[in-house]
């Protein structure tokens, strides 16, 4: 699978548990403590939205605070959906991912980018389907990629302060769990207010 059919999929990942979000999901807590529901699909929506700008070749410094804020509005599905397609437009343009991109850390790769991006897709669809009781199993090509790419990045991310503390899982845990582990992530969380995590104790991740 290319770079950018896996990039596809962690899109798909992410927004087809987002399309069925209910009314009364959007305050939920999340594995990631300090968001709730609404406050984790804000955020892909910002980075669906920053990827734009940034593969066309805009720096940070130029974008500024053009996706400050909540930008979800009235029709949060609906945002997420319509921004997940634009980044995706932007990213199979001819040459895109050939290009470099203008992070916070600098002149970076455009397919190095792409990775962490398919990536944090990738994890918060799983927080996503944990926090509102959606399905967890992700597409095992994806989690394996992923995996495949963030072994040897694990300890630079956590040293950044970009991850929480690698969780135990048990022997014999599977590669998506061994994934979520890496991330910081318990596998077997649940929603501190009893609500449709899937069981399990709670452990904050971020």
């Amino acid at each position: 699978m290319t770079l950018i059919e896996l990039y596809r999929r962690s899109l798909n990942e992410f927004v087809d548990r987002a399309e069925h979000l209910r009314p009364e999901d959007w305050a939920r807590p999340t594995p990631c403590a300090e968001w709730d529901v609404r406050a984790l699909v804000n955020h892909i929506v910002g980075e669906d939205r920053w990827t734009v700008p940034l593969i066309a070749g805009e720096t940070i410094a130029e974008v500024g605070d053009r996706f400050a804020g909540d930008l979800l509005g009235d029709d949060p599905i609906g945002t997420a959906v319509d921004a997940a397609k634009q980044a995706e437009s932007a990213v199979v343009e001819p040459g895109a991912i050939e290009r470099n991109v203008d992070l916070s850390s600098g002149r970076t790769p455009a397919r190095e980018y792409l990775h962490e991006l398919l990536a944090d897709h990738l994890i918060h669809a799983w927080d996503l389907a944990s926090a509102v009781g959606g399905s967890q199993r992700l597409n095992p090509e994806v989690v394996h990629a992923v995996a495949e790419w963030f072994a040897p990045r694990e300890e630079l991310y956590r040293k950044a302060g970009v991850i929480g503390p690698r969780v135990e899982v048990p022997e014999g845990a599977d590669e998506q769990d061994r994934l979520l582990a890496a991330f910081g992530r318990d596998p077997a969380w649940t929603a501190p207010d009893g609500g449709p995590g899937h069981g399990g104790r709670h452990r904050a991740a971020t």
